[in-house]
């Protein structure tokens, strides 16, 4: 048993590493939204900070986008020409996966600082690209509603995961021991 330990040593090691970060964020993220329910923003802080961004992205594009309060199924109506398009919720917010992408890197983490950086900047990049991602989500679905459940449940979560998979990719890459030619 003990020689399948050591052989395996690597992968036990990104497994516990994997998991173990997975379930910590998991778990503080969950207290975060318990304690959420309490405060003073609706629905919780993140949330309603990506649907604000998301807005003023929508304005800076030049469509009349319109946020309001729905406590029914406690997200963010964003409206463009006060014509529903979106419901911004939690899971809107990137958060769950900005965890799945944290504790992927930990699992292969390296040198604190290079680590650090990499999940600071990888983090920023996904949160960037979700707000982009939910904006072109509301002109798309203001333009062609036919399409909404191609669009939110295939095309738009494509996007989110694929930004993590490359930046995983880019991670494993500069893991990767350069040759000396």
């Amino acid at each position: 048993m003990r020689k399948l330990f050591l052989k395996y040593k690597s992968v036990i090691r990104f497994i516990f590493l994997f998991l173990g970060t997975y379930l910590l964020l998991g778990i503080l993220y969950s207290i975060y939204l318990k304690l959420s329910e309490t405060g003073s923003y609706f629905p919780d802080l993140i949330t309603n900070l990506v649907a604000k961004q998301s807005a003023a992205l929508l304005d800076n594009f030049g469509y009349n986008s319109i946020l309001y309060k729905d406590s029914l199924s406690e997200g963010m109506l964003l409206t463009i020409d006060k014509k529903y398009t979106v419901n911004i919720v939690e899971g809107c917010n990137a958060v769950s996966v900005i965890i799945l992408f944290i504790a992927f890197i930990i699992a292969f983490a390296e040198k604190f600082k290079k680590t650090f950086l990499f999940l600071f900047a990888g983090s920023v990049i996904i949160y960037a690209v979700n707000i982009l991602r939910i904006a072109i989500l509301t002109v798309a679905l203001y333009k062609f509603p036919q399409y909404e459940s191609m669009l939110h449940s295939v095309v738009f979560p494509g996007i989110i995961y694929s930004m993590v998979f490359i930046l995983w990719m880019v991670w494993v890459w500069m893991l990767k021991p350069k040759s000396h030619q």
